[in-house]
């Protein structure tokens, strides 16, 4: 079963540079949430503009010298930056109620299909825009809290699992993982895709299992780790449970948590637990001091 996952996901993976649309302006009378603003960064890699939404709380505004911590939600496939639109209104919501602190939060534009890869002809450079050139530009235009302890990532499907990778090979980048329904795919023994192409080395660098023993020193007791997937969701939970076990063979503390009948659902799986959406993020940016 997970062999078939693989294939199918890596098919996906073939059209990628075809479908990105790096800049996505909110289409007229199209409401971002409130205190959500559409902005871009120049990518110097690919020589293009590139979009992503940012939520700024009310103290960005009111505090002028208070520096914040940041969030990176990186979308499903499909997607561009004009998504996480509940997980903006939930953190806006539970900010002013008290529920959680003030936190800065950024939806990135990762293409449609590239599950944050760069490409083997390096024509589309998802993983090194975001990496390289969106969270620098974020802390260089913000006030953020510009370092590790500063910095949580997560994602929900393809975001879930291009989150992972990027967490599992920059974590000296990021205090904080939330995997939401993100297969973790073994990326080294895939067949060939016409988007990673021919050499082999592109395929070991994207292996999340292996960046996870290469890292582990800088990964574990360093970085905290969620990972979420519904028990219906078959398409995603093999390799997530694959994964979650390659973490306690490797003896990295986590927290991991399968949902009850819930499929391959974002929507459902924020409603379900916004009470807590954010508790796992708010605890490690405390436990690192960045709060």
């Amino acid at each position: 079963m997970t062999c078939k996952i693989a294939v199918s996901f890596f098919a996906l993976a073939a059209f990628a540079q075809d479908s990105v649309v790096w800049v996505n302006r909110p289409k007229p009378g199209q409401q971002l949430p409130d205190r959500v603003t559409h902005h871009v960064y120049r990518s110097k890699s690919m020589n293009v503009d590139v979009g992503y939404l940012i939520y700024l709380p009310l103290a960005y505004a009111t505090e002028s010298s208070k520096r914040f911590p940041v969030i990176y939600n990186l979308h499903g496939a499909g997607g561009n930056e004009l998504h996480g639109f509940e997980e903006a209104r939930l953190l806006d919501k539970g900010i002013r109620e008290g529920k959680w602190p003030p936190m800065i939060m950024v939806f990135a534009n990762g293409g449609a299909r590239t599950f944050y890869k760069d490409s083997g002809d390096r024509k589309t450079l998802a993983e090194t825009t975001v990496s390289k050139e969106l969270i620098p530009h974020i802390d260089t235009t913000y006030r953020t809290i510009a370092e590790r302890k500063g910095r949580a990532i997560e994602g929900f499907s393809m975001g879930g699992r291009g989150s992972t990778r990027l967490a599992m090979k920059y974590p000296e980048m990021f205090i904080s993982l939330f995997n939401q329904a993100g297969n973790v795919m073994h990326v080294s023994t895939a067949e060939r895709n016409d988007y990673l192409g021919d050499d082999r080395a592109n395929y070991i660098n994207n292996d999340a299992y292996l960046l996870l023993k290469k890292n582990l020193a800088n990964i574990k007791g360093k970085m905290r780790i969620q990972i979420w997937c519904g028990t219906k969701d078959d398409g995603h939970l093999p390799t997530i449970r694959e994964y979650h076990k390659a973490l306690l063979d490797e003896g990295v503390d986590h927290s991991y948590f399968e949902i009850e009948d819930l499929g391959h659902q974002r929507t459902e799986m924020v409603k379900r637990y916004a009470n807590i959406w954010f508790d796992y993020h708010v605890e490690s940016f405390r436990r690192a001091g960045a709060l």
